[in-house]
């Protein structure tokens, strides 16, 4: 006789209406007896989050934006609906660490999403990690709460996804060489330094394999996506920074791979779908229909693999050497990179002067030891504020 199925699992979607929000909530409705949505959050999109709400039935409702708050309880009102709505960062906190949930998805962009990824670990959460940020800013806190509640982290951007498929089940390090992560190459592959410097926002965000948000199709273009990536591996799986490698694979099939010391190398595979990392995440140790066709090997023609070109695309180099120096020197990256991102993406700001804004700003702060999210937050205001005041200096208020 076969025995009963376990209660569904029960999920908070911090950033449920951005792409990574939307690739969840279609796993989840795939699966109605397994997940249950039991809170959404957005920042302040409140018509698609009222569409949400209507379609899944959580109980709670967040927007960031406290501005917001009105029309996300009148429009939940007004569609006869039981959802709670709430505003704020600390309402973000309070659901992604109250007991109502055991897995959260944390998928706010950029260090808005801190705090509360943080409150998920420190409360024992199965937390789907999609804010690199997160662990960019403050992973040795992030991965010394987890450790001591805890809690289960499985990464869900494609690339860590495929790194923690392809290591040791027991979570072992035993026998691993090299961490090799790879780069679509962005929509600017192959092109020179100076043919950049008059690309626009949206040329920048036009990525020709993922379909991302705004922001971290900037990264992916400067190759900076890929250098918090590198922070990020180094403190998801504990290998230094001369241990984990990027390598450009256009395509975007090898999602990235493990290279041990026996002289093995294995890699995971797919279709370049975000649907398949976080349906892993949700339900592992099992595998679960996706939605993502199977992959047609027939199909493709190449493989192509080539070493990322650090002087067109300096953001790279520039996380590496974050990274080597520690301590707080991540976190002036981090904040950095978002004030100049957000410059080139409001037209302030050459493409080619966002490394040079970092570079400038990572000069003009010390680094200081980074024990404690207090210290970690006030370094990335410090960072915001200089960076800013750079541009001005830079003549691009």
């Amino acid at each position: 006789m076969a025995g009963a199925l376990s209660a569904p699992r029960r999920v908070a979607l911090l950033g449920a209406t951005g792409s990574i929000g939307s690739s969840t909530l279609d796993v989840i409705a795939r699966h109605p007896d397994r997940f249950q949505v039991q809170a959404l959050s957005a920042n302040g999109n409140v018509a698609d989050l009222l569409e949400l709400c209507e379609r899944f039935q959580p109980e709670v409702a967040v927007v960031a934006d406290e501005s917001a708050y009105a029309g996300l309880r009148e429009g939940l009102r007004a569609r006869k609906l039981r959802t709670q709505a709430r505003a704020g960062a600390g309402a973000l906190v309070e659901i992604a660490g109250d007991s109502n949930s055991d897995t959260v998805v944390a998928a706010i962009v950029g260090a808005a999403g801190v705090s509360s990824t943080l409150a998920a670990a420190s409360a024992g959460k199965r937390l789907l990690l999609a804010n690199k940020e997160s662990v960019v800013l403050a992973g040795q806190v992030l991965m010394r709460a987890a450790t001591a509640h805890g809690a289960q982290v499985l990464p869900i951007d494609s690339e860590h996804n495929a790194i923690f498929q392809c290591l040791p089940a027991d979570g072992s390090r035993g026998g691993v060489r090299r961490l090799l992560l790879t780069a679509s190459g962005g929509p600017f592959r192959g092109r020179s330094r100076q043919s950049l410097a008059a690309v626009t926002p949206d040329e920048a965000c036009a990525h020709p394999n993922w379909v991302m948000g705004r922001k971290i199709s900037v990264d992916s273009a400067t190759l900076m996506n890929k250098g918090l990536e590198v922070i990020e591996a180094h403190h998801l799986f504990g290998l230094s920074a001369d241990c984990i490698e990027v390598v450009v694979h256009p395509q975007s099939v090898i999602h990235s791979l493990v290279d041990y010391i026996d002289g093995s190398v294995l890699a995971q595979l797919g279709n370049p779908d975000m649907r398949t990392a976080i349906a892993y995440g949700l339900a592992w140790p099992e595998r679960i229909d996706s939605g993502v066709a199977p992959l047609d090997l027939n199909a493709l023609a190449r493989f192509d693999f080539e070493k990322p070109d650090l002087e067109a695309f300096p953001c790279l180099a520039l996380a590496y050497a974050a990274l080597r120096a520690g301590g707080t020197a991540p976190a002036i990256l981090n904040a950095s990179n978002e004030v100049a991102v957000a410059a080139f993406l409001d037209g302030r700001l050459p493409f080619l002067a966002i490394p040079e804004l970092i570079e400038a700003t990572l000069s003009a702060l010390p680094v200081e030891p980074a024990e404690d999210l207090d210290v970690l937050m006030h370094c990335d205001g410090q960072a915001r504020r200089k960076a800013e005041e750079l541009l001005i200096r830079m003549g691009h208020a």
